[in-house]
């Protein structure tokens, strides 16, 4: 169990003492963005200051799965398979059709330029949620310094209709994204002013009406040490955060409950593997993973 710190005793039913901490590449700059694809049984993620998204698989290894991409961090799958991606440089949403061509879905919004899209989910109606920090362009190391058009802002974005709205403004930097598995709420990173003393960092919590409103923000959980980057929910509705040291575990009503160490900070993760029970993990400059007792919520 060095792998693991159990803060309240359900968490041992979390994890599993024989089933260790495993790296599975290494050598990045920085690593962001796992998604899981089932059906190819491969894991895409972003070496997001080498400007590539990588492929991962059992059998295969790692490889380039695509090269000068306009620094792409998040991404996601929409309800119909096809890769979703968040670009900084680009400061746009792209979607990889099943043919292999791109589709840019937004780069603006009432005519101005999006910042750096940073991470990205699909809802079960369809519509694409995403947050628009400015990080990837205030430096030259995840996108490109450039000028900033709009605030920070989460977003919501309607393929159907190709509407985009404003889901919520008052964030200093939108980051990570998730659904509970009812969608009956969204968790969102809230991690501040790239370059601010004292920046703002934590969870905050809304709950999704069936429209798609938010409404009763709140915070949920405030990730110490290091801070919230990416995140996800288990089938129970508890949501495994990355962290500065590691994993942190948290139940629904925000309670810490236990976590994974790792020798360096989590920047995000996901669930796959065969059962959606292996979590992959973004550690920095190494892509790991470890088998856990609890399955990833379904997301297509």
């Amino acid at each position: 169990m060095e792998s693991f710190e159990v803060t309240q005793a359900r968490f041992k039913s979390f994890v599993l003492p024989n089933a260790p901490l495993e790296m599975l590449a290494e050598g990045f700059r920085w690593c962001e963005g796992p998604v899981w694809f089932g059906d190819r049984d491969e894991l895409l993620f972003s070496d997001l200051p080498n400007d590539r998204v990588m492929r991962w698989s059992e059998g295969g290894g790692l490889s380039v799965y695509r090269a000068h991409v306009g620094f792409e961090n998040g991404h996601a799958r929409d309800r119909q398979g096809r890769l979703l991606s968040c670009s900084h440089r680009l400061r746009r949403i792209t979607r990889i059709e099943l043919d292999g061509s791109v589709t840019v879905l937004v780069d603006s919004y009432r005519g101005k330029r999006l910042n750096s899209p940073n991470d990205i989910v699909c809802k079960s109606d369809g519509t694409i949620w995403f947050s628009d920090p400015p990080y990837g362009i205030q430096t030259d190391y995840e996108g490109g310094k450039q000028e900033s058009e709009l605030p920070p802002n989460l977003y919501r974005f309607d393929p159907r209709d190709g509407s985009l709205t404003v889901a919520v403004g008052d964030f200093e930097g939108p980051n990570g994204l998730c659904f509970s598995p009812d969608e009956r709420r969204l968790y969102v990173a809230e991690t501040g002013l790239q370059f601010a003393e004292n920046p703002t960092r934590h969870i905050r919590v809304f709950d999704v009406a069936e429209d798609g409103a938010l409404s009763n923000p709140r915070v949920f959980h405030t990730v110490s040490p290091g801070m919230a980057d990416g995140f996800r929910c288990d089938e129970e509705g508890n949501l495994w955060s990355s962290a500065g040291d590691g994993v942190h575990v948290l139940d629904p009503g925000g309670e810490l409950i236990g976590k994974i160490k790792t020798p360096a900070t989590v920047s995000n993760l996901c669930f796959g593997g065969r059962y959606r029970s292996r979590l992959f993990l973004c550690v920095s400059h190494s892509l790991m993973a470890i088998y856990v007792n609890r399955r990833g919520a379904a997301l297509v």
